[in-house]
């Protein structure tokens, strides 16, 4: 978590670079997803697992620097992580104005996946952000969710750190309360997938992550976030800033199960329920229904709820 929130120092301030990598724009071969599974006779479904499926941990450590929510499965052969979300209310802390950047606050949001495969860690997903405008100028403020990627390093191969967000593009623009299904996915060893899609809009990318294989043992992620602009390993700072009803309608998580790549629901039982720095800054709502197939509402209150 702590290598994300440096990742994220640039991107919080509004930064925008020439790409330190290739990322590639693809519009072709949807990801082909099983949500029931035949093994044997039977049939996989919610709450149930695999017979060799590894249990996620009761707990893990929290990382400080930011208000987040996160649930990360146990590390097995999964492949990947995707899902459908309702993008969040964002209410801003007006006391929390960033001092370099008058126009933006200290506090923003994000909603992400990622992965960890052979200790090489990927975050994927959306953070709130600047935008070009029609005159061609960078805005001022913050104005819209765009994509971004950031991959750590990889001694063994050489591969280095890098990260980047999508073209400031309005095609790579979303809004609170639009619809999207993310997903990360190895496509085959040392190649990921990112794909984001919804209200007439799509992203999807390549990169190279070494790490990464077919038969690998790895965990994947989903957080919903309120991160602070240079507060990277410190104490998450006091603020008002509310990112409300962020609904997941579903995750689910890709596995290779007797040579065959499937999709499986992230039910409560496959994963480990992160809520960071303290419980009472979120209130999350999930019915039994909701809960065998990974959805739940999120909302996040750094003044609180209790």
């Amino acid at each position: 978590m702590l290598a994300y929130f440096i990742l994220m120092k640039n991107l919080l301030l509004g930064l925008i670079v020439t790409p330190v990598f290739t990322l590639y724009y693809i519009n072709h071969h949807p990801v082909v997803e099983t949500r029931d599974t035949v093994v044997g006779r039977g049939v996989i479904r919610a709450n149930s697992f695999f017979k060799d499926e590894v249990k996620p941990d009761g707990v893990k450590p929290c990382f400080n620097g930011a208000y987040y929510r996160k649930v990360v499965s146990s590390k097995d052969v999964w492949l990947g992580i995707a899902g459908t979300v309702v993008l969040p209310k964002i209410t801003f802390d007006p006391s929390r104005r960033n001092d370099k950047k008058p126009g933006q606050f200290l506090d923003n949001p994000s909603i992400y996946m990622g992965g960890s495969m052979n200790e090489q860690e990927t975050d994927v997903g959306m953070t709130w952000a600047v935008i070009r405008e029609e005159d061609g100028k960078v805005s001022a403020e913050r104005k819209a969710f765009r994509p971004f990627f950031r991959r750590a390093g990889y001694p063994k191969t050489g591969q280095k750190d890098s990260w980047q967000d999508a073209p400031a593009r309005k095609e790579f623009y979303w809004y609170p309360g639009e619809e999207v299904s993310m997903s990360l996915r190895v496509v085959s060893d040392g190649k990921l997938r990112f794909v984001i899609e919804g209200a007439g809009k799509r992203f999807e990318a390549d990169f190279d992550s070494d790490g990464y294989h077919m038969n690998g043992v790895g965990e994947f992620k989903r957080v919903n976030a309120i991160d602070q602009v240079r507060n990277e390993g410190k104490p998450a700072q006091p603020t008002k800033t509310r990112v409300e009803n962020s609904t997941w309608k579903e995750t689910r998580l890709f596995r290779l199960q007797a040579g065959k790549v499937i999709s499986v629901p992230m039910h409560k039982g496959r994963f480990t329920d992160m809520r960071c720095p303290d419980a009472r800054y979120f209130k999350i709502k999930a019915n039994k229904k909701q809960e065998q197939i990974g959805a739940e509402t999120i909302s996040i209150d750094g003044n609180g709820y209790l």
